[in-house]
């Protein structure tokens, strides 16, 4: 049996999820850079940037709250906290923009914002009615946050934004950059991956156009560290189809040499080397922003009892 063993620790999940190796539905083309026959790795020969901006953010629910209509049906809601804030690098790393919401998602008409010791819950009113579906409208709420930090990350100074994960439709300064951790799937046809496992440290693929709903700019990039198998190390990088083609091939060129220079190692992170390092420093500390969870769902608590 031929088999290798993932970089991530278990718990993080994996840097290529099951079903990763399955071809996309969504209609790619690749002959934008250079002839489908001529697809090879691609080194960059530019210098990294010397400014960057990178964008993440955290979320956590706090509790999942039961709301009892005026008729005596329950709905479900969920009390929640998301965070979201921006490093910039320009040989050091320092947080320069941070913001914490929080909300309570649900469907429930009646519903009203919950107010605690710790922190007040706004109503974010949903079509969603499960768990799963509430945690979604969080996700996008979120997402909606880092956007409107990454515009603003760059506006006195210019700079390579860089936003860990995918973007968002319309939400982005053009030439922002997602860094897509997690390969879901595949786009394209063979010679795609089968140019990704030639892939060295700091080498890209040639970009190539993803349609769908979201039309975007893609390449892959692999960063330094162990390659058990072919997808290992590897981000996608996106950008928004609103730029031309030879502006997005010398992004993609300043972006494979810049974003290694960020790789993680092993040894001080699970997600290495994809978790970029001023990211990992910046979910840290938008977790501690997020106050003790304890606390607050001690106050959630306390005010339940106090409307009840």
């Amino acid at each position: 049996m031929r088999f290798a063993v993932d970089g991530w620790q278990p718990d993080y999940g994996s840097g290529t999820d099951v079903g990763s190796l399955a071809p996309s539905e969504v209609e790619t083309q690749i002959d934008i850079e250079v002839p489908i026959a001529d697809w090879a790795p691609v080194a960059s020969f530019v210098g990294a940037a010397p400014l960057v901006f990178f964008v993440d953010g955290v979320r956590r629910v706090e509790a999942r709250v039961w709301i009892t209509e005026p008729d005596g049906s329950l709905q479900l809601g969920i009390a929640a906290s998301y965070a979201a804030g921006v490093v910039r690098c320009d040989g050091q790393a320092k947080v320069i923009d941070s913001a914490v919401e929080r909300r309570l998602f649900t469907s429930a008409p009646s519903a009203e914002a919950i107010v605690t010791r710790y922190g007040t819950f706004p109503v974010s009113a949903s079509a969603s009615q499960t768990a799963e579906e509430l945690s979604l409208d969080l996700q996008q709420n979120m997402g909606a946050l880092e956007a409107v930090l990454a515009r603003r990350a760059s506006s006195d100074q210019p700079g390579l934004v860089v936003i860990d994960g995918p973007l968002r439709s319309g939400a982005h300064d053009r030439g922002t950059v997602g860094s897509i951790k997690t390969q879901h799937r595949s786009y394209g046809p063979p010679i795609v991956q089968q140019t990704v496992a030639r892939l060295g440290a700091g080498q890209r693929t040639p970009v190539f156009v993803v349609g769908g709903a979201f039309p975007c700019w893609s390449w892959y990039l692999r960063l330094p560290g162990p390659v058990p198998h072919p997808m290992a190390a590897v981000v996608r990088c996106v950008v928004d189809a609103d730029i031309g083609r030879d502006a997005v091939i010398a992004l993609a060129d300043t972006v494979a040499a810049t974003l290694p220079r960020f790789a993680s190692s092993p040894a001080k992170d699970a997600r290495a080397p994809q978790n970029l390092y001023p990211i990992a420093g910046l979910e840290n500390d938008l977790r501690h922003r997020l106050g003790d969870q304890q606390l607050i769902m001690r106050g959630l608590t306390l005010a339940s009892s106090v409307a009840a």
